[in-house]
């Protein structure tokens, strides 16, 4: 098209006025416009060139004025064609226009901005392909929308390739008709460094804003004036693409606030971009990009690859090893997927398409082929602007050697060379690194790959390079006895190298390091050596798994190493041969034939010892109790710690023995973490065993025999214990008031849990298998009502004659696998019971009733000597017919309407009906010292819909006389929590921000929804409140939760009534964009959905409604935890 607007007007009314001024407005938009005097050359013939223009024309302008139907040159010009004429008059006519009654520039501005839109002239091409796209823009496209957010600026950040630029091209497409203005600058990096850069960047984003194409700037400093006085007055969006330097952005942006209602938003591969509004006005939000899940990677691989949203047949496996590999970047499954398209046009890679699929998949799989190009430069790209040289060196150490390894441990290793610590910081906010929940350094395959070919970029020769890590490299390298003093690092694992280049296992020789002499980093696994030791001098870290040496080498020289892991190996006895006072770390994990570690006192700076399934440990020296820095100690799996350990007789304070005197270990005061898991520790031994750490905060006793914990051990600091699994345990008694995580899942035969303190004050808890457990001091107490004495039940003893019923609890974990006789629950004050398939006349006799599920009425006058001691609140509901399933949801809300007071009660236990049987919920709630006569009460009940029918509630107050009321005192005490300390006490750990209150043991593993306490509370609920008790807390997950839940994925398996294949597709598909989902697996024949990852099963189950509402969360089951993990971080808290 040559023109982008045709503008027709009466020349005579309006050519010097209104159409001269909007001819003017148009040319400066940026919109090629036709007028007649302009663009008609002298001498034309009018007719055929206005003709042409009207075709060349995108849109049209008509300026209708009072006589523009009157014109005799037009009137002229159609006389043939008076029916066409007329009747492009009466549509023009019937059209909706926009007509000028105010001021006539803001009319013209309103004319510019519609037929810019109409015609979408700065529409930006974006790939064909979004995959995942628009699920990932929903929470950007919501706060575009929100004009109340204080936060202008959105920082997209990622690593290079994960979609930053094309995710703003798709928001910036799809929200531009809703402002003013709009302007995107790409690649800001690259034209900002060039001459006259900034201030040709600043004149575009000008031209894009004000609309002018004629913009005059002298020097950067007027250019950013200009734009900070032009953001005053627009409601603009504006796009900013790569940005990596606070300069940038403060040329393009300035330091002054401007309107809520402009939107700025930011791509960079920086993560700590907030740092740079801390000393200026501006606010920015930090958007990290998630990348694809596996089922959008092969996806989009496939298009790009196949043409098609799904492989070809006989090509999905090698498809999906090779979207496993770019690990859900999108540029990499582009770029792969685009190189091994195969057209009709190539007959030879068309029939041998499945060779050529198979050999790059190889390579790739095996790092033995190149990183493509393209990829390798937009990620290098990170690389090269990395600030400082040991920044560079970091990065590659990690690429080659580190990954997955603890980050402390990486940081004492690499500190004094390479200042690891500020350097990993630097790393991760980059987005080159990321440090997992758990502690350990992860970085994306591509990454890795990148930082290797970096190396191998070196030198084509191995020997020459910096890092050696391929397994095959390194061996050919040792066995020729080749090296060089280039040498950095070298990696052999001897399970990995090609059999065909090892035809006899024959030990490799000590003098091929010989030449190595700047040989810091090596990690020999299951290979054996023979010779001299004495060409390590500057070795930092050994790690030499399955190790053949049966004691250190004396000659080996050590005195640099920082640390030492010879797991699995055949060390027999560990004596260093000299004083190391640079170790930090010594791992003899699994060395099964380890008898003796000696001369501890050479070691002053060790920090961890780790000697975990040392089955024949039978002798730890005393100087071990010298160890000023030892912080950790790992004895798990020792059969006989108590013996492999120093110690001698304990005599107590007094200085008077003991029959059968227990030992006292020597353990260094410094001690802070210590493993005694499954060391077949039970009453007989454990307490004949002593030890004190004051600094001890983190204990493991999983996996023991003792029936309850000893006396004998000082835990006044401790914040973590670790009782996974001990089936013995009966009873935990006056925990310490330091406590702040508790591991009691398994420990089948634990009923109670009591604290020093007296109110339970954990911050990480769960209970999970605990069959038995009964009560828990300050939390709840679930007894059957057969071991509950008659008096106690006050005004419901009536029930007694019922307390070998059966009821179906289920709900929270403590109801599982428990007796199944009518169960009483106390908690909050409150004490409530379920009564199943009973036709009694006392469960329906109450003093207010409704066939609905809410009544209210007015307290009444009663007499003088009787006092309210509270509410009897009751229910009767039945199963809807819902498929059978343990998630059954059952709230009950109390309102004091006259005092403003609300309470909403979640018992998390609940009854499941049969078909066609009445469940009756009974409850009482000690709430009588805030209610007087004449106050206003309602009683409200809350269901999960579907799944029960809830015919009817009642409420009944309860009175006492003064005589009763000391009894009832007595009978709260029994309860463990009194009603005051909660109902109409102290309840700010349960309150929400609408001022109602919300009594729920949540599970501690995920909270409640924001959507529930919505309908409960009103829209107003904030969604801190689904945090709970957490909100009052210290802030931020503690290591425990972290490395226990955030670190191990969980798999979430649901009940779902698949109604057909689409149907799956369109599930999976929803369930894969939700945050913290990595894998979703259909089961049609037995209707399960399996879902893996750290996604929130009430998130997930939520999003599978969308499309079915049978749904049940069947289980969840958490990964294993490994207690070696993220040790340092408990250190350091």
């Amino acid at each position: 098209m040559r023109y982008d607007v045709f503008l027709s007007f009466r020349g005579e009314d309006t050519r010097y006025s209104i159409t001269d001024h909007l001819y003017d407005r148009l040319l400066r938009a940026g919109l090629r416009t036709f007028r007649d005097n302009d663009a008609i050359d002298r001498g034309q013939e009018l007719k055929p060139e206005i003709e042409t223009a009207i075709i060349e024309s995108r849109a049209s302008v008509v300026v209708l004025s009072e006589k523009y139907a009157k014109s005799r040159w037009w009137s002229k010009w159609i006389l043939d064609d008076v029916r066409r004429w007329k009747a492009a008059l009466t549509e023009v006519a019937n059209l909706t226009g926009l007509v000028l009654s105010g001021s006539e520039t803001e009319f013209i501005a309103k004319v510019v901005h519609t037929v810019s839109c109409k015609l979408d002239l700065k529409h930006l091409s974006t790939p064909a392909h979004l995959t995942g796209m628009e699920t990932r823009a929903e929470v950007i496209s919501s706060w575009l929308k929100d004009e109340q957010s204080n936060t202008n600026i959105l920082a997209i950040c990622g690593m290079g390739g994960s979609g930053k630029t094309t995710m703003a091209q798709y928001i910036y497409n799809s929200h531009k008709q809703n402002f003013e203005s709009n302007s995107f600058l790409e690649e800001i990096g690259k034209y900002y460094k060039q001459p006259c850069g900034p201030i040709g960047l600043q004149k575009q984003l000008l031209r894009d804003v004000l609309g002018e194409r004629k913009i005059m700037i002298s020097v950067a400093s007027e250019g950013t004036r200009k734009i900070e006085n032009a953001l005053q007055m627009k409601r603009a969006l504006i796009v900013l693409d790569d940005i990596d330097d606070p300069d940038e952005l403060n040329t393009l942006l300035g330091t002054n606030l401007f309107p809520t209602e402009c939107k700025i938003i930011i791509t960079t591969r920086l993560l700590d971009i907030q740092a740079w509004f801390r000393s200026i006005s501006l606010r920015c939000w930090v958007h990290k990009l998630k990348l694809l899940n596996d089922l959008e990677s092969l996806e989009l691989l496939s298009w790009h690859a196949f043409g098609s949203k799904t492989p070809m047949e006989g090509f999905k496996e090698l498809a999906m090893q090779l979207s496993k590999y770019c690990a859900g970047n999108p540029l990499a499954l582009k770029v792969l997927g685009s190189s091994l398209y195969v057209s009709d046009e190539d007959p030879w890679r068309r029939n041998n398409m499945t060779e050529i699929w198979r050999s790059m998949t190889n390579a790739l799989i095996s790092l033995k082929g190149d990183l493509h190009s393209k990829i390798q430069g937009v990620l290098q790209k990170s690389f090269d602007s990395l600030p400082l040289a040991s920044h560079k060196e970091l990065f590659l150490h990690i690429a080659c050697f580190f990954v997955g390894e603890d980050e402390e441990d990486v940081i004492s290793i690499l500190e004094d060379d390479l200042h690891a610590k500020s350097g990993i910081v630097t790393l991760i906010n980059r987005c080159l690194l990321t440090v997992s929940p758990g502690g350990e350094l992860m970085m994306h395959q591509l990454l890795q790959d990148m930082g290797k070919k970096i190396v191998c970029e070196e030198s084509k020769d191995p020997v020459r390079r910096s890092r050696v890590w391929h397994d095959d490299e390194s061996y050919r390298l040792l066995k020729k006895g080749d090296g060089s003093d280039t040498i950095e690092g070298l990696a052999l694992d001897m399970r990995k190298v090609d059999q065909g280049m090892r035809s006899e296992v024959l030990p490799l020789k000590t003098s091929a390091f010989k030449n190595m002499d700047k040989l810091k980093l090596l990690r020999l696994k299951y290979v054996k050596l023979t010779g001299s030791y004495k060409n390590f001098p500057e070795l930092r870290w050994l790690c030499w798994h399955g190790c053949n040496l049966k004691t250190i080498p004396s000659g080996l020289f050590m005195s640099s190493l920082v640390a030492i892991d010879m797991s699995y190996g055949h060390m027999e006895k560990f004596e260093a041969p000299m004083v190391l006072n640079s170790l930090k770390i010594l791992n003899l994990k699994q060395c099964g034939k380890l008898v003796s570690i000696c001369k501890l006192s050479l070691l002053p700076k060790l920090e961890t010892l780790i000697l975990q399934s040392c089955s024949s440990l039978t002798h730890v020296c005393k100087t071990i109790g010298d160890l000023e820095s030892l912080v950790l100690l790992d004895l798990s799996g020792c059969t006989k710690p108590w013996k492999a350990l120093p110690s001698k007789k304990y005599v107590n304070q007094h200085g008077g023995g003991i029959p059968e005197q227990p030992l006292l270990l020597f353990l260094p005061p410094s001690l802070k973490s210590l493993y005694l898991a499954n060391c077949n520790l039970d009453n007989n031994n454990h307490d004949r065993v002593v030890f004190h750490a004051q600094s001890l905060f983190n204990l493991s006793l999983r996996g023991n025999l003792f029936e309850y914990m000893p006396n004998n051990i000082d835990l006044k600091m401790l914040r973590l214990l670790n009782l996974y699994s001990c089936p013995n345990l009966k009873s935990l008694l006056c925990l310490p008031s330091t406590l702040e995580e508790l591991c009691i899942d398994w420990c089948t035969s634990l009923e109670r849990i009591t604290f020093q303190s007296g109110r339970f004050s954990l911050r990480e808890f769960g209970y999970k298998g605990c069959f038995k457990l009964s009560e828990i001091q300050g939390l709840f107490k679930l007894v059957p009502v057969a071991k509950i004495d008659e008096a106690d039940l006050g005004h419901m003893q009536w029930i007694k004659a019922y307390q070998d019923h059966k009821v179906d609890l289920v709900g929270d974990d403590i109801t599982k696998g428990r007796d199944r006789r009518i169960q009483m629950l106390y908690e909050y004050g409150i004490m409530s019971t379920y009564l199943q398939g009973i036709k009694d006349q006392s469960m329906t006799t109450y003093e207010y009733t409704s066939s609905s599920a809410s009544l209210s009425f007015r307290v009444p006058l009663h007499q003088k000597k009787d006092k309210i001691q509270g509410l009897s609140v009751s229910c009767l509901y039945r199963s809807s017919g819902y498929k059978d399933t343990d998630w059954w949801i059952l709230l009950a809300k109390v309102s004091n309407t006259t005092k403003g007071l609300t309470w909403i009660y979640n018992p998390v236990v609940y009854c499941k009906p049969s078909v066609d049987e009445d469940v009756v919920w009974l409850s009482y709630w000690p709430i009588g010292n805030i209610l007087d006569v004449g106050d206003e009460v309602t009683i409200d009940i809350f269901w999960e819909k579907g799944m029960m029918i809830v015919s009817g509630c009642g409420g009944s107050l309860v009175y006492t006389d003064d005589d009763d009321e000391i009894k009832e005192e007595e009978n709260c005490e029994n309860t463990t929590i009194k009603g005051k300390e909660v109902i109409g006490g102290d309840l700010s750990e349960f309150e929400v921000t609408t001022g109602g209150y919300y009594l729920c043991r949540r599970d501690f593993f995920y909270s409640d929804t924001s959507y529930r306490l919505k309908l409960l509370f009103g829209d107003n609920v904030h969604y801190t409140d689904s945090l709970g008790w957490r909100k009052t807390r210290e802030s931020g997950l503690s290591w425990v939760l972290k490395s226990y839940i955030d670190a191990y994925p969980k798999e979430i398996v649901l009940g779902v009534d698949f109604n057909s294949e689409s149907e799956i597709n369109k599930i999976e598909k929803a369930v894969s964009s939700v945050e913290g989902v990595e894998y979703v697996s259909t089961r049609k024949e037995i209707k399960r959905l399996i879902v893996v990852g750290h996604a929130d099963p009430i998130a997930v189950a939520t999003c599978v409604r969308e499309f079915e509402n049978m749904v049940d969360i069947l289980s969840v089951n958490y990964g294993h935890y490994s207690e070696s993990r993220s040790r340092k971080r408990l250190h350091n808290g």
